[in-house]
């Protein structure tokens, strides 16, 4: 069984500053978000159209996580960089490895409320 260090080292190395990072309050959030906005990355809000509804980050497009897939190949070609968000975080992690599995750089970005905080309304 790996140590929590070993753990980190892997990480890093591996350059996921999402993710386990994250969790642990060890990430930068705020600074990646920024940086990939300011490369024209969109954000992209995979929970349902009326959760969308009920509350978004201006500028984000609403893609439910069931429709993911019908959006990743022209993502994939144009370059697109792909910030995800949902209500909690879970639906966006799930979007941001699906799109990573398919060579499209993404980044969970949690749950849309919290990401508001970073980005420029």
């Amino acid at each position: 069984m790996q140590s929590l260090n070993a753990i980190l080292a892997t990480k890093l190395k591996t350059k996921q500053t999402m993710g386990f990072l994250d969790i642990l309050g060890l990430g930068n959030k705020s600074a990646k978000v920024k940086e990939l906005l300011s490369n024209g990355a969109i954000i992209v809000d995979v929970r349902s159209k009326a959760e969308y509804a009920g509350g978004s980050i201006a500028k984000s497009k609403n893609i439910p996580l069931e429709n993911l897939s019908d959006y990743l190949e022209n993502w994939k070609k144009s370059g697109q960089q792909i910030v995800f968000c949902c209500a909690s975080g879970m639906r966006s992690s799930s979007a941001t490895r699906q799109a990573k599995a398919k060579g499209i750089d993404a980044m969970n970005g949690g749950g849309w409320a919290s990401l508001s905080k970073f980005v420029d309304a």
